[in-house]
């Protein structure tokens, strides 16, 4: 291999973004080359730090395609990651690229790399780019030197998948083979619609489940507009929307609110993000739609508020009602109406076929996805911090309702602002997933794990590693390390879901693999105590 190595580095699309976060990822490119150095090798950084910006980052697919014009195609080629990326900024060159490919991160919750890397992984795995993939939080330590030791001698890096194994090495209780196989059929047979406002959010580009492959499980895409979305917010009276704050607030959920729109949640905001949740399900209603997502990270963020409060409410069963545009008929009364953030469409068969299945069983069917966001050992346990901006639903917090806050999401991302839904994850048992595209075919991998109750102050020090705004879970993942799930893990996304008790979460996955096998989807099995034999 080559002695000269080269290094990029995908950044946002959001210049604030891209400034704040440039410190953090220059300390971790200094580390990484004085690592490669050491072993013997040289590395030139393929784009310069560019002044006028204020950072080094590639920040458009346009730029993306000029850097690996000047990129030897043979090269071996470092993408270094200390922050949440945007993919698509790099995959067309990273698609055509001959050389060997390794996507770095540092272990760090702060904006974070973790998060970035695992979405390029998860979209190189999907476009069939052969790559490695490794992680640090020192970069000094044996774990990391040892596989770029590797990568540089060999081209790759091998990490150890044995806790992923294909569902066809287990046996499945009858009971929930049948149960899987006659919802599968069902599905199928009737179809459901998934309403996409805006597809490709944040370059996610492994988050687009090609047609093709959605149309065999029975679920098909309904193509819809966030420009449609923001117009019927406009159709919405403030005496209407006000009436969802007015819910929220005899139940308990506390906004926090203050007077400046720059840097503070305002009264403002919380009316516009309302009138966005009552638009967004009347719009459902009248496409038939059975789940949405929203790309509220692109394009609407120059509009309104962020879309979390709304996407918060969706997946919640109790929620503020909906009526018609004429106030005859409730909407989705009774139900929730799952929604799969950054319109992240694997999450969103996940989320619709796990709340059909949680509802089949008679369990509460709240579901939601969280970034794979960091972690750190708890007392000898591996717990990590999974952590969305918004998704997460009030049923899944300490307290439900009485245990959620709102409170503005960051200046850097959301100029407009606007309230999340804030909580920490109750303890209990629960079921974790991730469904993704590898090969040209639709595959899901499948665990069990727990959500672990900490101390508040330990809460309170995790939140301040990553964003104190956010929704945090605290989890732990039976019989999957953490090296295991950043190696096999093919998205920034996990879904999680709570059961009852231990049997009951392993009787719904038994279902939730029969469904998904049924519907031509390749199961993985992942780790342990999941009851299967």
């Amino acid at each position: 291999m080559s002695k000269q190595v080269f290094l990029i580095a995908s950044g946002d699309l959001r210049p604030a973004a891209n400034q704040v976060c440039w410190p953090a990822q220059l300390k971790v490119e200094t580390l990484v080359i004085e690592a490669v150095e050491k072993l013997g090798y040289t590395v030139k950084r393929a784009h310069p730090f560019l002044a006028e910006k204020g950072h080094g980052f590639v920040d458009s697919q346009k730029y993306g395609m000029e850097i690996f014009r000047n990129i030897p195609l043979t090269a071996p080629l470092l993408v270094v990651e200390a922050v949440w990326q945007f993919s698509h900024h790099i995959l067309a060159g990273l698609f055509t690229h001959g050389g060997p490919i390794l996507t770095v991160a540092n272990w760090s919750g702060q904006w974070p790399g973790l998060v970035g890397l695992l979405n390029i992984n998860g979209c190189l795995t999907k476009a069939g780019v052969k790559y490695s993939t490794l992680w640090s939080e020192t970069f000094d330590d044996a774990f990391f030197l040892s596989g770029l030791s590797k990568w540089l001698t060999s081209g790759k890096v091998v990490h150890n998948l044995s806790h992923a194994r294909a569902l066809e090495k287990f046996t499945l209780p009858k009971v929930a083979q049948a149960m899987g196989s006659s919802m599968a059929k069902e599905l199928q047979r009737d179809k459901a619609i998934m309403g996409v406002f805006d597809e490709g959010c944040m370059g996610m580009y492994n988050a687009i489940i090609p047609d093709e492959l959605l149309h065999k499980t029975g679920v098909f895409k309904e193509r819809l507009s966030q420009s449609t979305l923001y117009a019927a917010m406009r159709e919405v009276s403030d005496a209407e929307a006000g009436q969802v704050r007015v819910w929220l607030e005899k139940k308990g959920m506390r906004f926090v609110t203050g007077k400046n729109e720059k840097t503070e949640l305002t009264d403002k905001q919380i009316l516009e993000q309302s009138k966005m949740y009552i638009a967004a399900v009347r719009i459902a209603n009248d496409f038939g739609c059975a789940t949405i997502g929203i790309q509220y990270q692109l394009g609407m963020k120059d509009l309104t508020p962020a879309s979390d409060l709304v996407e918060g409410l969706l997946n919640n069963m109790d929620r503020p009602p909906v009526f018609s545009s004429n106030g005859k008929q409730e909407l989705y009364a009774g139900e929730m109406l799952p929604h799969f953030n950054e319109v992240d469409e694997c999450a969103g068969l996940d989320g619709y076929l796990t709340y059909k299945i949680w509802r089949k069983l008679g369990y509460a069917p709240e579901n939601t996805l969280h970034d794979v966001r960091w972690g750190e050992d708890y007392k000898g346990e591996f717990v990590w911090v999974f952590q969305i901006s918004g998704a997460a639903p009030p049923a899944h917090y300490e307290g439900g309702y009485q245990g959620t806050t709102s409170e503005r999401q960051p200046p850097m991302y959301f100029a407009k602002g606007g309230g999340t839904v804030k909580g920490c994850s109750k303890p209990g048992e629960i079921v974790w997933s991730r469904v993704y595209v590898d090969n040209g075919k639709l595959k899901m991998d499948l665990g069990r794990g727990k959500v672990v109750k900490l101390p508040a102050e330990e809460s309170a020090r995790r939140w301040q590693l990553t964003t104190p705004q956010w929704p945090i879970m605290h989890a732990v993942l039976h019989g999957v390390s953490r090296n295991q799930l950043m190696a096999k893990h093919k998205a920034n996304h996990i879904q999680v879901v709570y059961a009852p008790n231990a049997a009951g979460a392993n009787r719904a996955l038994a279902v939730k693999a029969a469904l998904f096998q049924e519907l031509g989807v390749e199961v993985n099995i992942c780790g342990s105590d999941h009851g299967l034999k």
